[in-house]
């Protein structure tokens, strides 16, 4: 007689009705015995989506958006078994490892609600399909040509934490502004240095990548301001409209940039749509979502543009000697450009080769006036646009 699991299996997973579910549950809530198969099971499955270039946080990231927490809780559950018996893991998975939503107690509320969730679970997890790696799965070696992340932060880097985690506190625009604008100026020395410092020493690593969770709502605004934190820190970004997710290529201590400045910018902005939407309803207006929609966009696309001024004049600086009292003087800056220009390239060919056919979003609903000034404002007072973002196909 076939085993339990594997009538569950066939019954649930294969299906796209409840009924499906409801059989393979209802087999599985009677069969104690078939619990810790049903768990084997379920790592494997997740054990195939790092296969098809999935990382944890994009099956948690699937998963919250498709089903519910409690899905994500699951999945979070089999993710930290699965995990658990590899010597090392990747790079930047010890990072999205601690962030995983607390694991679902097992048989909770009852037998067979929770053999329904699994199952549904698993069979989402079945149906991923595969995106672009960016980085190899557990249990394989690195290539060693990207430089993964070392323990603990870079003093540069913990600098430029602090700088946003205070721009984002503060009450004052003026000064959220300066703390803003000090942050992406040590972000674009940071990155200038770090390739001064893979020439001299003749450095083999290449650009790698990541990916970065897009949520609704308003996603086509906030893939914009992505694209455009990435563009001014010599970086490309794609997003997956489908799937909910950019991939930044670049190199690494530019990838940590980006991450930093975009969930920094994205929290200042939506305070200030939250605060300049009270405003407007004070006033005796209700059109909230064009509003909104219309504030991210006008800020995403104002802010590239500063962010971009802001890079170019610290490159310029560094270029032309002005920062002489570095390592290696005047001599670091006049071969600075062919550096810069090398490491432009090499990041356009990485993310070509990934993404060989990709479009450009057209963006709609842009239509509140009242928005689009406000958003603009709070872009100022952020000193820091882009243009579309780049969809992959």
């Amino acid at each position: 007689m076939e085993p339990v699991i594997d009538q569950a299996c066939a019954a649930a997973l294969y299906t796209d009705d409840d009924a499906g579910l409801d059989t393979g549950a209802s087999l599985l809530a009677a069969d104690p015995a078939a619990d810790e198969e049903l768990h084997r099971r379920g790592e494997e499955f997740v054990r195939r989506a790092w296969a098809r270039g999935w990382q944890p946080a994009d099956v948690v990231r699937i998963v919250r958006r498709e089903l519910d927490e409690t899905g994500a809780g699951l999945a979070a559950a089999l993710i930290t078994a699965e995990t658990a018996g590899y010597a090392q893991l990747p790079p930047r998975w010890a990072g999205q490892l601690a962030e995983l939503p607390s694991p679902a107690p097992r048989n909770r509320p009852d037998r067979f609600t929770y053999a329904s969730a699994l199952l549904e679970l698993y069979r989402l997890l079945l149906r991923l399909p595969a995106v672009e790696p960016v980085g190899p799965p557990p249990g394989t070696a690195a290539d060693g040509r990207h430089r993964p992340p070392v323990h603990g932060e870079p003093r540069m880097l913990t600098r430029i934490r602090a700088l946003l985690a205070k721009a984002e506190a503060t009450g004052f625009p003026e000064e959220a502004e300066a703390l803003t604008t000090k942050a992406q100026e040590l972000m674009a020395r940071h990155s200038i240095d770090e390739a001064l410092l893979a020439a001299r020493t003749h450095s083999a690593e290449t650009p790698g990548a990541c990916r970065i969770g897009i949520d609704a709502p308003y996603e086509s605004a906030k893939a914009v301001l992505l694209d455009s934190v990435a563009s001014a820190n010599r970086c490309r970004a794609v997003w997956n409209s489908d799937l909910g997710f950019t991939t930044v290529v670049g190199f690494e201590p530019d990838l940590e940039a980006v991450e930093l400045l975009f969930t920094s910018l994205l929290v200042q902005g939506t305070a200030a749509m939250t605060k300049a939407e009270a405003g407007q309803r004070a006033g005796g207006r209700r059109r909230t979502k064009t509003f909104r929609q219309s504030f991210l966009m006008a800020y995403a696309q104002r802010l590239g543009s500063r962010l971009a001024a802001d890079t170019a004049r610290v490159t310029a600086e560094a270029g032309s000697g002005a920062r002489t009292g570095e390592a290696e003087g005047r001599g670091a800056a006049d071969g600075l450009l062919p550096v810069l220009a090398a490491r432009d390239v090499a990041v356009t060919d990485t993310a070509e080769r990934m993404f060989p056919r990709t479009t450009t979003a057209r963006v709609r609903g842009i239509t509140d006036a009242e928005g689009w000034a406000h958003g603009t404002d709070a872009a100022d007072r952020a000193r820091m646009g882009g243009g579309e973002p780049r969809i992959g196909r």
